[in-house]
């Protein structure tokens, strides 16, 4: 099987699956949230680990993962999380590195990825369990539309960055940290995702979710997001490089790694979510 159908047929499995997902909502959207987030933690601290940093696994994986499942929990009123909750997360990992890292085992670098990589998987992800419970988004179908929109504009801003950098190509837009990123490809990618979101907003966000957004705030929203998009692929290729290592796992086939597909959408759901509180507003009927 060639690696294009492989990426196909695990593109086929996983997109239909996030979708239902993201339709069902509630506890299914959090739980499928928190596995993602478990994944990526263990991505993000195997990435870190080749890199020379020790983080710890046995704290940070399950707190990336509780994340979602802590949003969920305060969208039923289970049970608020609060910033107390949080300084004692951070107060356990402090601890921890005393008795499993010691003077030797560099004890702050430990601790620092161990937080930063809860912090970039589960913190970051649990924004998209807030843009589908978002308060203007009324049900099932309005609130996959909502969080559908900025995921359909990452994939324009790759895809209008793959292809106008193959086709024009020229000078490199960071070659130390993606040797093969352009500035016309960035470019592209940038207004790829401007002439989208406009016409996300006018064939899908308003029809379909009753919400709707002026032509400037489009226009805005899809820049923002397409630059939010390229910063957060760059980002993880600058912590792949620094830790010499080619994808952050072969979790997925032909695809490498959880985070090698969500590096952009990581940046892109909580500049989203910020955006939403600015230029969104329910449809005039």
């Amino acid at each position: 099987m060639s690696e294009l159908t492989t990426r196909i047929l695990a593109a086929l499995v996983a997109a239909p699956l996030a979708l239902v997902m993201v339709y069902l909502g509630g506890l299914p959207l959090a739980a499928f949230l928190a596995a993602v987030s478990v994944g990526c933690a263990w991505e993000l601290f195997r990435i870190a680990r080749a890199g020379g940093l020790d983080p710890l696994d046995p704290l940070g994986i399950p707190l990336a993962g509780a994340i979602p499942l802590a949003a969920y929990s305060a969208t039923i009123g289970l049970y608020r999380p609060t910033l107390g909750l949080a300084a004692m997360a951070l107060l356990v990992i402090l601890s921890a590195v005393i008795w499993v890292r010691g003077t030797h085992g560099h004890p702050l670098g430990a601790a620092a990825v161990t937080v930063i990589g809860v912090l970039y998987t589960g913190g970051l992800l649990s924004f998209g369990y807030a843009l589908r419970e978002y308060p203007y988004a009324i049900g099932n179908r309005a609130g996959t539309v909502l969080v559908a929109f900025p995921l359909v504009l990452t994939w324009a801003s790759d895809i209008g960055a793959y292809f106008v950098g193959r086709a024009i190509g020229g000078r490199k837009l960071i070659p130390a940290v993606s040797p093969g990123k352009t500035v016309s490809g960035a470019l592209g990618g940038l207004v790829t995702t401007i002439v989208v979101s406009s016409l996300y907003v006018r064939f899908a966000l308003g029809p379909l979710a009753s919400l709707t957004m002026t032509v400037p705030a489009a226009l805005l929203f899809g820049a923002i997001i397409s630059v939010s998009a390229q910063i957060g692929d760059l980002v993880e290729s600058l912590l792949k490089r620094e830790a010499n290592v080619k994808d952050s796992s072969r979790l997925i086939p032909g695809h490498g790694g959880l985070l090698d597909r969500l590096d952009s959408l990581l940046f892109v759901l909580p500049v989203a979510y910020l955006l939403f509180g600015w230029l969104l507003a329910p449809a005039v009927r």
